[in-house]
């Protein structure tokens, strides 16, 4: 375990590394630069606004100084936002974007793995065929479509949630389940699918045979195992949840992280593009080494100590 801990450090430091690289020079390789608006800006201005930014370095002695900003885990100041840094607006930004990211992840994996688990009980049956449905309709409409019928229904039609804004529990139910609906669809045909092969595996015939109950069954043997390929997607759900919320704060006028980043693009605050794209990579790679060491842990059968299953 501790090995297989070590290789996985150093691989996301690698994967980092990489990640940083790219999106440094994508930034330089951008069109326009970070000052440049409608409105001319004085050449003396511009001069001592590069000169402030270490704009006016070569771009190795950029890419050095970010290097060593970022190990300190200093993004440096935002274009933008004046007196504010990139780390300020991660520390305001991302608690918001945190507590809606827990909502979709929480509704998508107990809807998913519950819809999933009736589905494949009641396999060619109603229960199974409405499963199905909500299923194909989750995975083919986008979260953003979602987010924009919900609010015309829920909000402006039925005036149950608010339309927009984080202010309270009521405000932020529409967008988690906006979020949710994709991934919440692919755990549910992931859930059925694996629930299915499960009930048909030799050792849930045993345990019939035995005489154990049906709900002991279900519940011990059945959606225990049948949960490892979730298990596998949490990574992957991780990931579409953070990218996901970009658009869906948008929609719903949250001061996210998500929300932020959306803004610092059209406004060309490269420091804040350049920040939040390091600080979502370190969170999506330790979310996948997490979801790794919990199924070693939880499936017996992998041996996550030199990489090698017995």
């Amino acid at each position: 375990m501790f090995n297989y801990i070590v290789k996985r450090l150093m691989f996301m430091i690698l994967a980092l590394f990489l990640i940083i690289t790219a999106t440094f020079f994508l930034m330089k390789a951008a069109p326009g630069g970070p000052f440049t608006s409608e409105k001319e800006i004085p050449a003396e201005i511009q001069k001592s606004l590069n000169e402030y930014y270490g704009l006016d370095k070569p771009w190795y002695g950029q890419y050095f100084d970010y290097l060593v900003s970022v190990a300190k885990w200093d993004f440096g100041p935002s274009f933008k936002y004046k007196g504010q840094s990139v780390n300020d607006l991660i520390s305001d930004g991302f608690p918001v974007s945190f507590i809606l990211g827990m909502e979709a992840i929480f509704i998508a994996l107990a809807f998913g793995v519950l819809f999933g688990v009736i589905a494949a009980l009641r396999h060619n049956k109603w229960q199974d065929y409405s499963v199905m449905i909500i299923a194909v309709l989750g995975i083919s409409v986008p979260s953003f479509i979602m987010a924009s019928a919900f609010q015309y229904m829920f909000a402006m039609k039925l005036g149950i949630f608010p339309v927009a804004r984080f202010e309270t529990f009521m405000h932020s139910v529409l967008p988690a389940l906006a979020l949710a609906s994709t991934p919440l669809a692919f755990i549910a045909r992931l859930m059925r699918s694996s629930m299915l092969e499960v009930l048909n595996q030799d050792y849930i015939k045993t345990a019939k045979a035995k005489g154990l109950k049906e709900s002991v069954i279900i519940v011990k043997h059945a959606i225990r195992n049948a949960l490892m390929p979730v298990i596998s997607y949490m990574g992957p759900l991780t990931s579409g949840i953070l990218t996901g919320s970009f658009i869906i704060e948008k929609i719903f006028g949250i001061p996210g992280l998500g929300m932020h980043f959306v803004t610092s693009i059209s406004n060309r605050d490269y420091t804040t593009i350049m920040g939040v794209t390091v600080f979502y990579s370190v969170l999506l790679l330790a979310s996948i080494l997490i979801v790794d060491i919990l199924y070693g842990l939880i499936d017996p059968r992998i041996k996550l100590a030199g990489g090698k299953g017995e």
